[in-house]
């Protein structure tokens, strides 16, 4: 096995241990767990292309575990009333239509390979900013920077819900031309 792959490995495993953080109030923990999984997504993909190491099980695994480290991490903030709960469920219902469509695709071997749409990025930019805004404002000590730092996360909760909206209705058009294309759509 690829050392790019291991670490993907590391960073699914760094999702419970985030998740526990946050659920049981140990912001500082959860803010370190976020960052290291950060750094590690950029290495694995540094290392991969220098090693020459990309392979298909990291080009699956690496989505998977950025998708499994954020849709955990939303999840725990909702349930601890940090995040609201209309925002995840519109971010998570988003994230199940993509997988749901993919499979979809391989089920019926349409499977053109799906590239991650230019909005898709900024959705995932915005999502991982506001996680990691809000997971720093809790491990924080100091009152002052919160009132910035909690209209930023109104901002940033608006962003992500629009660029939810235009990802998952861009995706949806992808489909679409896909399906029409192989005619299984009127």
């Amino acid at each position: 096995m690829y050392l790019p792959n291991i670490i993907t490995f590391g960073r699914l495993i760094l999702v419970p241990m985030t998740v526990y953080a946050i659920l049981v109030g140990e912001f500082d923990w959860a803010v370190a767990f976020f960052i290291i999984a950060g750094v590690s997504d950029a290495v694995d993909g540094i290392l991969a292309r220098l090693l020459n190491a990309q392979t298909a099980l990291g080009g699956h695994l690496d989505p998977l575990a950025d998708k499994a480290l954020l849709v955990s991490v939303y999840l725990s903030l909702a349930q601890t009333g940090n995040l609201p709960l209309w925002l995840v469920i519109l971010v998570v219902s988003r994230d199940i239509m993509i997988i749901g469509g993919i499979l979809l695709l391989y089920t019926l071997r349409l499977g053109p390979k799906m590239q991650p749409l230019t909005i898709s990025k900024i959705n995932t930019v915005a999502q991982i900013a506001l996680a990691a805004l809000v997971l720093a404002l809790l491990s924080a000590a100091q009152p002052a920077p919160l009132v910035l730092g909690w209209s930023l996360i109104a901002w940033l909760q608006g962003a992500v819900a629009a660029t939810t909206l235009l990802s998952g209705a861009a995706y949806v058009l992808q489909y679409r031309a896909l399906f029409t294309t192989h005619g299984d759509l009127p």
